[in-house]
């Protein structure tokens, strides 16, 4: 059987939907990198979700779909950018989410990471981005999970200079009891965090965020960089001091940088990975055994897709990834904190829909043909 899919000129294409699964298994977690995907929360859809309420929450779904993760032996990082940080989740909401996540975590023996912002505040002098940021950098430790320092829309506003970066960070770094993640979130991702680190030159952002790492070291498991330039990634992973992860979050080149060279490789913290745990899980344990060439041509035809998904205007890809969830039977509804279901076209989520499939993604490829069916209809798209 055929579905009708709209395309981006306003007419119909016929795909035809694929009626077997990948045979994905669950398993250990990996030998040979350190993987977390960046996981979504699923709305409430009884709740207010219009884009200027707080954030209402299906804690049950939302924690489900963590332990679905943890099952393939991916760690989860709670809490970030694909968590709708700053899009629809507030910090209180953010602080019950982390709370939930890190007991959960616990009971079931999964990897965890949180982000640590400064979302109480909307500007700000400097002294209050250290507070904020220390509020959550207590909270976070509290739980249990590793913390991640995440880019601040308020410290990007605030700062004059790159050492009032250099101030910052120091302090943080100093009384964090554990070693912790730092994330270079790029523009395309939060507009707001244009010229990060002091400057929109990014050799000099470099710089200046190597010299934070180079005073710290024993204090940085790793960094988090999500520039989508593979280039400047692995220039930025060779200067890192030993016993420095480079974790990417470039959501366009990661099998490459993944795969590494004989000069190093990166770990990962991904946005795609929540909709590609399985097959990534799979991919990352292929590569486990040396297998280079078979990890490539496992998560290589995946690209495509999160392409598709991280297209300009990047931010708003989290509409996709909840989109594929919906479809893959992890949650009940496509709805969104902030409303932001609504954040992509039709043509959009079809063409999602078509190359998830083609990849094998949903458990029950029927199940997903007919909530693809139903939103056309919703729509108004008659074939």
């Amino acid at each position: 059987m055929t579905i009708e899919l709209p395309d981006a000129h306003g007419g119909l294409r016929t795909y035809e939907p694929r009626t077997e699964p990948l045979a994905l298994a669950a398993g250990a977690p990996f030998g040979s990198r350190t993987v977390f995907s960046a996981a979504h929360v699923v709305a409430d859809p009884y709740a207010d979700t219009t884009p200027d309420s707080p954030a209402a929450v299906d804690w049950d779904a939302t924690l489900a779909f963590r332990r679905h993760l943890w099952s393939h032996g991916l760690g989860v990082a709670e809490a970030m950018d694909t968590a709708q940080r700053g899009m629809g989740l507030d910090w209180a909401g953010a602080a019950e989410l982390i709370r939930r996540s890190a007991a959960e975590a616990k009971a079931v023996g999964g990897r965890i990471a949180c982000g640590v912002g400064t979302d109480q505040l909307t500007s700000g002098t400097l002294a209050e981005v250290r507070a904020a940021y220390e509020e959550q950098l207590s909270l976070v430790e509290e739980s249990g999970a590793q913390a991640v320092l995440m880019a601040s829309r308020a410290l990007a506003a605030a700062a004059r200079s790159p050492e009032d970066y250099l101030e910052v960070y120091g302090h943080l770094l100093r009384q964090c009891a554990e070693p912790v993640i730092l994330h270079w979130l790029g523009p395309m991702f939060d507009p707001a965090l244009e010229g990060y680190w002091g400057s929109s030159d990014l050799d000099a952002a470099t710089d200046t965020f190597l010299e934070v790492i180079a005073a710290h070291p024993d204090k940085v498991d790793g960094i988090k960089v999500s520039l989508l330039d593979a280039g400047r990634e692995v220039a930025l992973r060779r200067r890192l001091p030993q016993g420095v992860r480079c974790y990417t979050g470039d959501d366009f080149h990661y099998p490459e940088l993944i795969a590494g060279d004989e000069q190093g490789f990166s770990h990962a913290l991904l946005g795609i990975f929540d909709p590609l745990g399985p097959l990534a899980a799979r991919a990352v344990r292929v590569l486990d055994t040396g297998d280079t060439a078979g990890f490539r041509a496992l998560l290589d035809p995946t690209v495509e897709l999160s392409r598709h998904l991280f297209r300009a205007p990047t931010r708003f890809y989290k509409t996709g990834v909840v989109f594929l969830a919906w479809l893959a039977g992890h949650q009940d509804h496509f709805a969104m904190v902030g409303g932001l279901q609504s954040a992509r076209s039709l043509p959009h989520l079809a063409r999602a829909y078509e190359l998830a499939d083609g990849l094998g993604l949903f458990p029950d490829p029927k199940l997903a043909e007919d909530r693809m069916r139903t939103l056309l209809h919703l729509y108004g798209v008659t074939p």
